[in-house]
């Protein structure tokens, strides 16, 4: 319903934020390190959202950037977890080490969050994994001629589908790098940057 909310920053909480827009102040729940990147009191910001009705509660939780927003409707989407596990993942793993952590499979950085064991790590991999698959088959008609370690590639880009970029437009942006001696990390990282432009 809400895609975003600009506005001036009026107020900063422990958990959330209000920003006036028009004279309404919409109460945002963000994570500490979202707040602290904002910006100051007065200022004007921008706040990607993602808007949760519950028969006892209307919510919005604000995120900084897109990937972030992604990165949190994924996990809301995994049964068993929640909006605060949730928002607490978005606050401490960088969106692009997420999605390399899902697609590799690397339970042991999921358990280094707060609040992850080890059945709910495999439990986000699993339901995720899958999520990928079924968009990757969906948009797999054509495959891209990449000579240069194809599974550094593939691996890049399923993590940038699943931040919510189409292949498409992922698939021009690798067009134009270098990927001769790029990680997948590096390979995420650079694509994130120029699909953000």
């Amino acid at each position: 319903m809400l895609a975003y909310i600009k506005g001036i920053l009026e107020m900063k909480m422990t958990d959330y934020v209000v920003i006036d827009v028009g004279g309404l102040g919409y109460k945002v729940y963000m994570t500490t390190t979202g707040m602290e990147s904002l910006g100051n009191i007065g200022d004007t910001v921008k706040v990607f959202t993602y808007y949760r009705v519950r028969e006892d509660d209307i919510s919005i939780f604000g995120f900084n950037t897109n990937e972030e927003l992604r990165m949190f409707e994924l996990l809301l989407s995994v049964s068993g977890v929640g909006a605060k596990t949730a928002l607490t993942m978005v606050a401490v793993a960088e969106p692009s080490e997420f999605a390399i952590a899902v697609i590799s499979e690397d339970v042991t950085y999921l358990t280094k969050i707060p609040g992850i064991g080890a059945k709910s790590a495999q439990r986000i991999i699993l339901e995720l994994k899958d999520k990928m698959k079924k968009e990757n088959t969906a948009i797999e008609a054509k495959n891209i001629k990449i000579q240069i370690d194809n599974t550094k590639v593939e691996e890049a880009m399923s993590a940038l589908q699943v931040l919510g970029y189409n292949r498409k437009e992922i698939e021009k942006v690798f067009a134009t790098l270098n990927k001769a001696n790029m990680s997948t990390e590096e390979l995420i990282k650079k694509g994130l940057s120029l699909l953000a432009k």
